[in-house]
């Protein structure tokens, strides 16, 4: 049977989804990018913010429409969307055919098949392992790793708990394991993930859990040269021992991503996060004062309901104050289960706006001025390949631009030698623009520090990463 995936929503949703395809696969299933030709279709949603759950809405009616024109026979619905609205999908959109949720993923298969899976026991909790099969849909050199699953910070603003559980870690072996293999298999790079990585290990009584596992991981023997990055940690759970062993480990990729959410502390505590800006620029000038060079990406929330103009202009003036290279500003979404709902003090949606777009002018500025920083200098990159706006023009990422989240390097001279996705060069930054770099290699195939080029290999899945955070 061919099967076609449509995945939305964040790298922590994508991984699910190449569990999915990982599962049906090994049932023999054959997996097409190409939804017109599918017999079975899966969207696999998001629903974190209001623009989230209409995409997924938008997307599910879209692919619906391949029941009426394509080979379509049967419509999946997946992912978080299920777990917040499964009554609702059932009664308002008929032309899904089944659902499966975010704990439901061993299902995939006989429901895809049109077959009633197995009762399972509705409180258990899914969390794959490196037994588990998977379908890269990522392009080979770069891939996510899941470590833990869940969360069990209280934040107000957060419904995931709600259809995630708890936190739950992965068994140390298990993720040693699976980034063994997939360096073996010609990953360049790996990302870990989870809902909060910095509290990886605690479920399991492991003490600096994540520090632990970095330092294991950065000692992987490879081939070629590797990146490791760590996304999605929680400011207070930022340890002494974690920052050692990034500034430690070459391997360990120079990159703090810790959403911080806001800096005034009225808001932050309505948010029941806690700490203040004062708080977090201690914090950012010792990760700085530890790792040098590191490059630190947060994410904020413009309009949390409470948020007065004196609270705004204290996350302005932080925002100017700590410099910080890449940051995120998300409106606030009034999510009817999340506990902020119930809060007082509701800002109008003009309000909002206007103030993510003061933001986001502000760290515009610093962003272009921190870029600028690094013309004329010479860094190794990882080669991505052509660039989505033109194939005339090849990209590649610093070390400090995660994939799919923040800015890119465009190769301006890619010299003579035809260029290989995945391989690591040496770039000379020539130009700084507000997100991305303009460069020039300035190394020669012959010296470039890359295995043997390898064959990309086009993924069954369609997906969107989007820095809901």
């Amino acid at each position: 049977m061919k099967i076609g995936f449509v995945s939305l929503g964040c790298p922590k949703n994508l991984v699910d989804s190449e569990v999915m395809m990982g599962q049906l696969a090994a049932e023999g299933h054959e997996l097409t990018p190409h939804p017109a030709e599918a017999e079975v279709i899966v969207v696999n949603t998001c629903s974190f913010i209001d623009p989230a759950k209409q995409e997924s809405i938008d997307t599910i009616l879209e692919m619906a429409e391949y029941k009426k024109v394509g080979r379509a026979k049967r419509l999946i619905v997946a992912g978080c969307l299920v777990e917040r609205y499964r009554e609702d999908i059932q009664s308002q959109l008929p032309e899904v055919d089944a659902l499966v949720g975010t704990n439901e993923l061993e299902k995939i298969a006989a429901v895809c098949e049109g077959v009633e899976p197995a009762q399972e026991d509705p409180l258990k909790l899914y969390l794959y392992h490196d037994a588990t099969p998977r379908v890269l849909a990522t392009p080979r050199h770069y891939a996510y790793i899941k470590i833990a699953e869940g969360c069990d910070h209280p934040c107000t603003f957060c419904v995931i708990p709600q259809y995630r559980g708890k936190f739950r870690s992965r068994r140390f072996e298990s993720v040693i394991s699976e980034a063994t293999r997939l360096f073996s298999q010609g990953a360049r790079e790996v990302n870990l993930i989870g809902q909060d990585t910095t509290c990886y290990g605690e479920d399991l009584g492991l003490k600096d859990g994540l520090a632990l596992l970095l330092e294991r991981l950065a000692r992987i023997e490879t081939p070629h040269p590797k990146w490791i990055r760590f996304l999605y940690c929680y400011p207070n759970k930022v340890t002494q021992k974690l920052l050692d062993t990034i500034a430690a480990h070459e391997a360990l990729v120079k990159y703090i991503d810790m959403p911080l959410q806001h800096a005034s502390a009225n808001v932050l505590k309505r948010m029941k996060r806690g700490a203040n800006g004062d708080i977090f620029l201690k914090l950012i000038e010792r990760i700085r004062r530890t790792i040098p060079g590191v490059a630190i990406r947060t994410s904020m929330i413009a309009g949390f309901p409470g948020e007065t103009d004196a609270d705004f202009e204290t996350l302005c003036d932080f925002v100017k104050t700590a410099q910080l290279d890449r940051l995120g500003v998300f409106s606030y979404s009034d999510e009817d289960s999340s506990a902020s709902y119930a809060l007082d003090g509701k800002a109008g949606a003009k309000t909002i706006y206007d103030r993510k777009r003061r933001l986001m002018a502000i760290q515009r500025k610093i962003s272009r001025a921190r870029n600028r920083e690094l013309v004329g200098r010479e860094f190794q990159v990882l080669v991505e390949g052509p660039s989505q706006d033109s194939e005339l023009v090849w990209q590649a990422r610093l070390a400090t631009q995660a994939p799919s989240i923040d800015g890119v390097c465009y190769i301006s001279d890619p010299g003579e030698a035809p260029l290989t996705a995945g391989e690591f060069r040496r770039m000379h930054i020539a130009k700084a623009h507000d997100y991305d770099l303009t460069g020039e290699l300035t190394d020669t195939p012959a010296t470039a520090s890359s295995s043997p080029a390898f064959v990309q290999i086009q993924p069954a899945l369609s997906y969107t990463i989007r820095d809901n955070r």
